[in-house]
């Protein structure tokens, strides 16, 4: 939301499914690997860095886990949950 849809073909909504584990580890899936998942298989926009930068979220992308701050979930570490809402907004344009 926020012009974030741009990136990922114009679309202000998906649904996904994930698996439990991170593919080829024992860790639970993540925000960090949702982030991952995002970039590489839904954003159809080259700039990456206007969502990500370093792998992390950018400053200015305001992230909600089922309505709440992800600052109070574990920010990216936060373990996903079946039929999690996870928002992305940008503030990035002015509000």
């Amino acid at each position: 939301s926020g012009g974030l849809e741009l990136m990922f073909n114009n679309k202000d909504s998906h649904e996904i499914r994930l698996p439990s584990k991170v593919p080829g580890t024992s860790e639970s899936a993540n925000i960090k690997y949702l982030l991952k998942y995002l970039c590489d298989e839904l954003m159809t926009d080259t700039r990456k860095e206007l969502f990500v930068l370093d792998d992390a979220i950018r400053a200015g992308v305001l992230v909600l886990i089922n309505d709440a701050d992800w600052e109070l979930e574990g920010e990216d570490e936060y373990t996903l949950q079946p039929k999690d809402t996870i928002l992305f907004v940008s503030t990035l344009h002015g509000g």
